[in-house]
């Protein structure tokens, strides 16, 4: 397994299940990720701006390469209707040796990050 580039798993949470479908459909097409799981209700509790929220929210699982994780997080940034999303990697340290590959088969390699998506 050591010659597999090292792979995570992106959990991003949103307020709404569709727009997450969406989103990682996006990623997918895009080969950002290889793959997705959403879990369309979870209960999210959390302070911002000094008020404690308790509010339904969606969830997505990617399995990605560890390398695609900043196009993932500026495309969150980007495009996600929170104003801070949760955009969190968490390195996969084993498993199935043939989806460990099939996920760095299925995804590209990095690119640079462009300075305005909607130009060009």
């Amino acid at each position: 397994m050591d010659s597999i580039e090292p792979t995570c798993e992106v959990v991003i949470t949103a307020p709404d299940a569709s727009w997450l479908v969406d989103f990682s459909r996006r990623l997918v097409e895009d080969r950002l990720c290889a793959g997705s799981h959403v879990v369309t209700e979870i209960r999210a509790v959390y302070t911002w701006q000094g008020e404690t929220v308790d509010r339904p929210e969606a969830r997505v699982a990617l399995h990605t390469r560890r390398s695609l994780v900043p196009e993932i997080v500026d495309l969150a940034n980007r495009y996600h209707p929170y104003q801070v999303p949760c955009v969190i990697a968490l390195p996969i340290a084993d498993g199935n040796p043939a989806y460990l590959a099939w996920i760095v088969d299925e995804t590209r390699r990095p690119q640079p990050i462009a300075a305005d998506p909607e130009q060009g």
